[in-house]
């Protein structure tokens, strides 16, 4: 048997956890197999590139940030267009057949799985594994790289405070998570954030300048978590293109320092806004992301010993399963307004922006 691995979009930590994984599984339990890593994600496979993998290239990396296999994005809505006579897609299927694959491991997040829905139903035997920091794949509970994310932004969160704290200010935190809030959500909580603005919750400027003003618990500062996907309720209607336009021309890509200058006028706090960024993505996974990695490896290579492909493996109820990259592809986990960790939330004071 011959197998391939990428890692597509963004890296995160885990990544090589589930590489190490899916590579010593097939090694102790699959006689005679071949591994193959292709290089920089669904680009290697679109030009062809691959290299063999020993257990010797799997032996340290299981604590190792990033991938070793380098990664890329390559954008879903190219996938189907035709460039000089052939789409990606059809480069890819035949890539797929002359390096003799028998299965191909694709980890990454929903674009990543949505051109791996795409591969499955040209006749590629894939299996998806779910990596994002953004948590928001569907189908399940929660994806590799999230915990450690969570970790370093409560850390990052911790750090700040303590400056904040210091100087009586505002800081608004921008946090990664452009379409889904979990990210924002899970670690505002965690670090004890004054107020948490996601996606899932159009914003109303006036209610985070109340919140401010109201000064609540007698606290001399406030830390405001921002998911850099973050709306004002008057952005609501718009398309996302429309959005991106009408704040390109104002010389902003998120709301983050424009609601810091809002505040900061209409308050008199003095307030400052802060970018987190790509640290968000670094580091060595946590424990609970190297065991869990460790699983979901362990169990994808499982399921191509027992040639079942076009499937994803998930979490749900804390069991590794797996569901159709049919089912999955094309959908989003996204945070529920009216869900227990949100309510959790509003029950303590924490505000999230709304009237």
């Amino acid at each position: 048997m011959k197998i391939g691995i990428l890692t597509s979009g963004g890296d995160c930590a885990g990544l090589n956890a589930v590489i190490r994984a899916i590579g010593l599984y097939c090694f102790e339990n699959i006689p005679g197999v071949e591994i193959v890593g292709i290089p920089d994600g669904y680009g290697g496979l679109i030009r062809g590139d691959s290299f063999r993998m020993s257990e010797s290239d799997l032996g340290d990396i299981l604590d190792r940030g990033g991938t070793v296999l380098g990664t890329s994005r390559q954008p879903f809505k190219r996938m189907t267009v035709e460039e000089n006579g052939e789409s990606r897609l059809e480069r890819m299927c035949e890539n797929y057949k002359k390096m003799g694959l028998d299965c191909l491991f694709t980890l990454g997040g929903a674009g990543t799985h949505k051109t791996a829905a795409l591969l499955s139903f040209e006749g590629c035997n894939v299996i998806g594994l779910p990596k994002t920091i953004d948590n928001d794949i569907y189908g399940t509970d929660v994806t590799f790289g999230f915990q450690t994310a969570v970790e370093v932004v409560t850390d990052s969160l911790d750090r700040i405070k303590t400056t904040v704290a210091s100087h009586r200010r505002t800081m608004l935190v921008e946090i990664m998570g452009n379409k889904a809030g979990w990210l924002t959500l899970h670690s505002g909580i965690a670090a004890g954030a004054d107020m948490i603005l996601i996606p899932e919750m159009p914003i109303d400027v006036d209610a985070v300048c109340e919140f401010v003003s109201s000064g609540r618990r007698d606290k001399p500062y406030n830390i405001i978590a921002v998911a850099e996907g973050a709306i004002l309720a008057s952005e609501a209607a718009y398309k996302k293109s429309e959005r991106a336009f009408a704040r390109a021309y104002m010389g902003e890509t998120t709301i983050t320092r424009h609601l810091a200058e809002v505040i900061g006028e209409k308050t008199g706090t003095e307030t400052r806004y802060t970018v987190l960024g790509y640290l968000q993505r670094g580091g060595t996974p946590c424990a609970y992301d190297r065991l869990l990695c460790t699983r979901l490896g362990g169990f994808a290579a499982k399921l191509a010993k027992e040639g079942r492909f076009g499937v994803t493996a998930a979490v749900v109820g804390g069991k590794i399963t797996f569901n159709a990259l049919s089912d999955i592809a094309g959908k989003y986990k996204l945070v529920d307004p009216k869900g227990p960790a949100v309510a959790c939330a509003k029950s303590l004071g924490i505000g999230f922006g709304t009237k």
